[in-house]
């Protein structure tokens, strides 16, 4: 999705760059780069630096960042066009879970269409778009990371260091701190369950998981409104 739109606006000047946030790094992400095919830089970030430094507790997230390298819009829900997965059908062979789940996402907010008629606007008027945001505005919605999540971002990177070294029980340690520190981070938590082993669980190591941990605060609320 993102390279169709960078067809469309690369000409007029906007440069994508997409990063995959993965601890176990390119070849975990090579298939999903590979298949997207992209002409614009694609990166993958091990560590989750992006995501510690500018925030980020959710994906898909963009920031807009200007010619002169300033940040005009902190991040914020990103999605260059509907997916696919909300129009999808229930298989008649599905799980009582994998249907549940398909009905879940049928209720996220995405807001494309909203998203991607800033973006045209703002390749069109540089710093005139009223999406371009003053500096003190960006600071406004930036996240502030008060101890908690300090926390929570300081165990998470032991988790992955401790994963590394193939130290899976202590990695999962500090993984279900951070999950309990900062429970709205999402990164880390996808990021947890898709390390745990065939026979663990997200539900039975982490006492959650994406369907159980989405219906408790309800789909609607899985990605915030764009305040644009």
């Amino acid at each position: 999705m993102w390279q169709e739109l960078y067809r469309e606006l690369g000409p007029r000047g906007l440069q994508i760059v997409t990063v995959a946030m993965d601890t176990e790094g390119a070849e975990a992400a090579r298939p999903w780069v590979e298949a997207a095919q992209p002409a614009h830089p694609s990166l993958v970030d091990r560590a989750h630096v992006v995501g510690e430094l500018f925030g980020i507790t959710n994906v898909p997230s963009g920031v807009w960042i200007d010619e002169s390298g300033a940040i005009v819009r902190p991040p914020e829900t990103a999605y260059p066009r509907r997916p696919n997965y909300q129009d999808q059908e229930v298989p008649p062979n599905a799980s009582a879970a994998d249907a549940a789940a398909i009905a879940e996402v049928k209720k996220l907010r995405t807001e494309a269409e909203k998203y991607v008629s800033a973006l045209r606007d703002w390749v069109e008027h540089g710093a005139r778009s009223r999406y371009a945001l003053a500096p003190e505005e960006v600071l406004r919605r930036s996240r502030p990371r008060p101890v908690a999540e300090a926390r929570a971002a300081a165990h998470f990177e032991l988790g992955q260091h401790l994963h590394r070294l193939g130290r899976a029980e202590d990695a999962v340690r500090h993984f279900r701190e951070a999950y309990r520190l900062q429970p709205e981070n999402w990164t880390y938590k996808r990021q947890a369950w898709n390390l745990l082993g065939p026979d663990q669980t997200p539900l039975a190591v982490y006492g959650g998981d994406w369907l159980t941990d989405v219906r408790e605060i309800g789909a609607e609320n899985y990605y915030p409104p764009l305040e644009m």
